[in-house]
């Protein structure tokens, strides 16, 4: 076995340590804790489901992502197998480390960071326009999330909005989202396409105004099904069908969990693909399992924590909190910018608890996670920056 052959499969075994880091605390622990802490979900449960679809997501959707970080982050210099070794596994354990001491490290903070020391170290030049477009979304993740839960909250707690009326409307926003998310198999090779664009394509409706019409009519049926059916499972039973709802909610970000943060954990790999005509599919599949594997075995500590420790929502604050989740997680993937899941169901779970007087937030807690995602970056470019040069020095 050639040397280039063994380092790569080195670097694979590193890439799927920290798909089951990831598994085991961002992606597999964000997208169903507002439904373990509005009771509408069983932990073990959660964790079984937030890895069969985190796994869709991953190979539906984890293109993007998987390109920003393995060819994006550091501009000059092609990660070598030693680097992306070096640099997953230093972001792996120090996931880990939080996933086993009940803190969710910022997965996104800390690959990027990882991927970036050992950029520099190779002597990469800083990719600062990235940069931009990255530390743009980390910063305003907290205010917008927070900020739409808190609102959606508030509106859904007034007494003059009927529940009957507000969460269907949140159901066909919810629907007209999912209604334009772009998925592999529905575009020709290579490309991406949403349902919209899939079924209007097939009908080919004129261009009015600047827009395709056939995707804008197709997103507002599918908008107002939603939404219907929504409201008729809320006239039956409104528990029911706010839990049931919720269910959704945390179904849809974990399949964008997938789609985001297998990147994380794969595209370090993509320059060594290169020479041996390796496909991506296989490899974002590959990655997938090792999201689903962690999310099976490490996720209900995580759970627990994001669950009860930050704050006790109810359905309705959940919803809130669900909401913009899945709207920033698929601006996220749709952009291919590495996002931290847990940044962003903490904020918009701290922004719907604030909703109300009894949301119970930890402001300890709220304060402690914060200082760990800036750590956590800082941390991991200056250990894969240090630990690259060591190991270089040896081998």
């Amino acid at each position: 076995m050639d040397g280039g052959l063994l380092t790569l499969i080195i670097a694979g075994f590193a890439s799927l340590f920290m798909a089951w880091a990831i598994g085991a605390g961002s992606s597999g622990s964000t997208p169903f804790a507002p439904a373990v802490g509005a009771n509408a979900l069983s932990v073990m449960r959660a964790g079984f489901l937030v890895g069969i679809l985190g796994f869709l997501g991953a190979a539906l959707q984890g293109a993007n992502v998987s390109e920003a970080v393995g060819r994006e982050l550091i501009l000059g210099v092609q990660l070598s197998p030693l680097a992306a070794t070096t640099g997953l596994l230093t972001a792996a354990i120090l996931v880990a480390i939080g996933v086993f001491t009940g803190y969710p490290i910022a997965t996104a903070f800390t690959v990027t960071g990882a991927i970036v020391g050992v950029g520099l170290a190779l002597g990469g030049v800083p990719a600062w326009a990235k940069y931009q477009q990255i530390v743009s979304l980390w910063v305003l993740t907290p205010f917008v999330g927070g900020g739409v839960a808190y609102a959606t909250a508030r509106t859904l707690r007034h007494e003059d909005v009927p529940e009957k009326v507000a969460i269907p409307i949140l159901g066909g926003v919810v629907g007209l989202i999912v209604a334009n998310i772009g998925f592999v198999f529905l575009g020709p090779a290579g490309v991406s396409a949403s349902i919209a664009e899939a079924v209007a394509g097939a009908v080919s409706l004129p261009t009015i105004g600047g827009f395709d019409s056939g995707i804008v009519l197709v997103s507002l049926a599918l908008a107002g099904l939603v939404g219907g059916a929504l409201r008729r499972e809320l006239v039956i039973d409104m528990t029911r069908g706010q839990r049931r709802f919720l269910l959704v909610l945390g179904g849809l970000v974990a399949f964008s969990a997938g789609g985001s943060q297998v990147g994380l954990a794969i595209g370090p790999l993509l320059p060594l693909l290169e020479p041996y005509s390796i496909p991506l599919v296989p490899v974002l599949v590959g990655g997938g399992l090792g999201l689903l594997i962690g999310s099976w075995t490490g996720a209900p500590r995580m759970i627990k924590a994001l669950a009860q420790d930050y704050s006790a929502l109810g359905p309705r604050r959940s919803i809130s909190a669900l909401i913009p989740a899945f709207a920033i997680a698929q601006a996220a993937v749709f952009f291919g910018i590495p996002v931290s899941f847990n940044e962003i169901i903490v904020s918009t779970i701290i922004g719907s608890g604030y909703a109300a007087s009894d949301g119970g937030v930890s402001a300890k807690k709220m304060i402690y996670t914060v200082l760990a995602w800036i750590l956590s970056l800082a941390l991991a470019l200056g250990v894969s920056y240090g630990v690259f040069l060591a190991v270089q020095a040896v081998f």
